[in-house]
C-alpha cells in the first residue's frame, strides 16, 4: 500500500475535513484496515470500498452524495 503524504494536510485539517461530513473515504486495492494504520482519523470513517462493490455503483453513491 502506497503511504499518505507526510507533509501537507495536518491531523487538524483532515479532523476539520470529516467534522463537516465532506469527505468520503474510496479504498481501492487496499483494506480499511490498512488505511488506519497509515490514518486513523481517515481510516474510522465510513466510506466505500471498491472491492465490495464494483466501480459503478461506487461512483453513483458518490454522486448522489455530491448532490444533496
Amino acid at each position: 500500500m502506497q503511504r499518505l503524504p507526510t507533509e501537507g494536510i495536518t491531523d487538524k485539517e483532515l479532523s476539520a475535513f470529516l467534522a463537516g461530513d465532506r469527505l468520503v473515504p474510496i479504498v481501492h486495492e487496499t483494506t480499511y484496515e490498512a488505511l488506519r494504520e497509515v490514518s486513523p482519523l481517515l481510516g474510522s470513517q465510513i466510506g466505500l470500498n471498491t472491492a465490495e462493490e464494483p466501480m459503478a455503483e461506487v461512483v453513483a453513491k458518490l454522486a448522489e452524495l455530491v448532490a444533496l
